[in-house]
């Protein structure tokens, strides 16, 4: 049956739209330090194979977990899009979640900086990179060798006589 034109249906419920997973900023922030800490006290272990005065020794080392907004909607049971989308739908949790942003992006710059994660990997998750510009112009600013000359010859040694005229021919 289809309801008729004009009703007002939409008026009599209790409430309109889904429940949210954080009902206050300070349940957020809570949640995300639970997260941080449970990081800390759950590091990652590598089973290591080592020769000491030819006895081979195996030994478990603990690393240090990353923290990460994927880790961290893991922890508390939503997607990242949901997570990337919560900022523009609640402006009140702005300053949470820039902290929460903020917290993460300083464990791994730190973390990676002293040698804890992998620098490489890190740095291209932050969005770091190095730049370095090459000009590979000539002097005039053209990418034509000295006098506009083309050497032509595939033979090598024919080749390297023509680049000798031409670097002569100052």
């Amino acid at each position: 049956m289809v309801a008729p034109s004009g009703n007002q249906f939409w008026k009599n419920r209790s409430k309109h739209g889904r429940n949210t997973l954080f009902e206050t900023p300070a349940l957020l922030l809570e949640t995300a330090q639970e997260y941080f800490e449970w990081c800390d006290s759950n590091p990652l272990k590598e089973e290591k194979i080592f020769c000491f005065q030819g006895d081979i020794i195996k030994d478990e080392i603990t690393l240090k977990r990353v923290y990460t907004i994927s880790g961290l909607c893991v922890y508390i049971g939503c997607s990242s899009s949901y997570f990337r989308n919560f900022k523009t739908e609640n402006q009140d949790f702005l300053t949470v979640l820039d902290y929460i942003r903020e917290t993460i992006y300083t464990q791994k710059f730190e973390g990676a900086s002293v040698g804890l994660f992998n620098a490489s990997i890190i740095a291209r998750d932050l969005g770091l990179k190095e730049s370095v510009d090459n000009d590979h112009r000539s002097s005039d600013g053209s990418m034509s060798p000295k006098g506009g000359a083309v050497i032509v010859s595939s033979d090598p040694i024919e080749a390297a006589k023509e680049y000798k005229k031409i670097m002569s021919d100052d």
